[in-house]
């Protein structure tokens, strides 16, 4: 992935880690965030809506005047853990579009993808109990986090299995509207890109999200607004 590709499935994985379960039940949100992306700034927002039967929609958007990024993963509570069942990741940047969509079949234990993804990556990958997309991954940090567990992990992602590693890296204060908050610092790595999160208690998303190329900040995200 790069910063003109794919950099929500990136950040993503940051983009719930303080929703807890089961001390914290999933509860339908909207988080309006200040945003910069590629030297601009921008507009983003997190939902998590309910889709009723057990299942439930979280959405993730950015744009500005060179960009249109949206990413958005139904899932559902099974034994305890959370598991994807499609997901949608689209994005248009200037004149380059990409639209790619996942199913998650748990019957055949199989997920596949369809759209702008190359015929190699296009599945089938055989599934295993634990398995998530970026997006659920921060669901287990968060109760992980809790518990003193290592934050390890397996995500599936367009054709791949890839394990994914967070650490804390700290704690700090941060300001939101105007008012300062004790976060602590949550980070994982791949290759030349950082990840960073700024976990506050009183809000079920991060305050904070960046994510950083070549030690260069690439996309920012604070939070400026909750209901």
């Amino acid at each position: 992935m790069t910063t003109l590709n794919r950099p929500l499935t990136w950040l993503a994985a940051g983009a719930l880690a303080v929703v807890s379960l089961p001390a914290m039940a999933l509860q339908p949100f909207k988080a309006d965030y200040q945003a910069s992306y590629m030297g601009m700034q921008a507009n983003g927002t997190m939902t998590l809506t309910s889709e009723g039967a057990n299942k439930w929609r979280y959405s993730l958007n950015v744009k500005n005047q060179l960009a249109d990024l949206s990413q958005n993963t139904v899932f559902e509570e099974a034994n305890g853990r959370l598991r994807p069942l499609s997901s949608n990741d689209r994005s248009v940047l200037l004149v380059k579009k990409r639209n790619v969509d996942a199913t998650y079949n748990w019957s055949s234990n199989q997920a596949t993808w369809t759209g702008d993804v190359k015929p190699d990556r296009r599945g089938p990958v055989a599934l295993k109990a634990g398995d998530m997309d970026a997006l659920l991954i921060n669901l287990a940090i968060a109760r992980d986090l809790a518990a003193g567990k290592p934050l390890n992990y397996r995500m599936v992602d367009e054709g791949r299995i890839k394990p994914m590693s967070y650490k804390v890296v700290g704690k700090e204060k941060i300001t939101v509207a105007g008012k300062s908050y004790d976060a602590t610092k949550v980070s994982r790595t791949d290759g030349n890109k950082e990840l960073i999160a700024w976990i506050v208690p009183e809000f079920p998303v991060p305050a904070r999200l960046l994510q950083r190329e070549s030690g260069k900040d690439a996309l920012d995200l604070t939070i400026k607004g909750m209901n």
